[in-house]
């Protein structure tokens, strides 16, 4: 892969197999017992390729069922490609479900160290970082409270705060900056436009097309699971437009 490259996916393809009838309660199970149960296939993603170059900011849109959050989760390591390769030059820093890892009975200054120590940092790394961590969550006054009586938004300032922080190459997000208030949600943005100037990559999966075109240097367009369309951010989103327009 050329050294420009951040991330190349070389014809991905991930298929789910989607049960027919799914049994919740005891007795459901006992009148279903001995029945074969029967699936249909689900072709998330289908012969995906594309490059996104270092220093890019780079965005996915597509309708809900497009296969974008998958493409994410298979660039983040969560799933595993049926075909297909991902090649990555640098370390990744995930934005997909934050908190996963947070233990709610231990106080937040606990849960950055553990976050920390989820996301690849050591603990004389977490420390170094610690007070940058809390000033950019905005939670100085809660950071001893157990997380469980955390808000919600807190709960997500908090995650976020330490996930930013891991300072990796490439970060991938999906829907993140909807996290706090308007004036939080700004910061994090801004936050993000700044790894252009450190050569980082930022890969941004959205329904915001006007963060898109205002943020982005390019867009894929993924349709059915599959590349519909690379190109200058403006154009793509136009074209997703124009074919939302006339399905609907």
């Amino acid at each position: 892969m050329n050294n420009n490259i951040a991330l190349g996916v070389y014809n991905l393809s991930k298929t789910f197999r989607i049960p027919h009838e799914h049994s919740d309660t005891f007795k459901e199970r006992l009148v279903h017992l001995g029945r074969k149960m029967t699936y249909e296939t689900f072709n998330a993603l289908d012969n995906v390729s594309f490059e996104i170059n270092k220093g890019e900011f780079f965005g996915i849109i597509g309708s809900n069922g497009s296969g974008k959050s998958t493409l994410l989760k298979i660039l983040a390591g969560i799933y595993t490609a049926d075909e297909g390769r991902v090649e990555l030059n640098g370390a990744v820093s995930p934005f997909l479900e934050l908190g996963v890892g947070f233990n709610v009975e231990l106080s937040g200054k606990d849960n950055i160290y553990l976050n920390g120590i989820i996301l690849g940092l050591s603990k004389k790394e977490i420390e170094k970082r610690y007070k940058s961590i809390i000033e950019f969550s905005e939670l100085e006054r809660f950071i001893s409270l157990k997380v469980k009586n955390f808000s919600s938004g807190m709960y997500l300032r908090l995650a976020f705060s330490i996930a930013i922080h891991a300072n990796k190459e490439i970060l991938l997000m999906d829907e993140v900056l909807a996290v706090g208030d308007i004036a939080f949600q700004a910061k994090c943005l801004a936050e993000f436009l700044k790894y252009r100037s450190q050569n980082k990559t930022v890969v941004f999966v959205t329904h915001d097309l006007l963060t898109a075109q205002k943020y982005c240097d390019r867009l894929l367009l993924l349709k059915n699971g599959r590349v519909f369309m690379v190109g200058k951010a403006s154009q793509v989103a136009q074209e997703y437009i124009n074919q939302n327009i006339v399905d609907n």
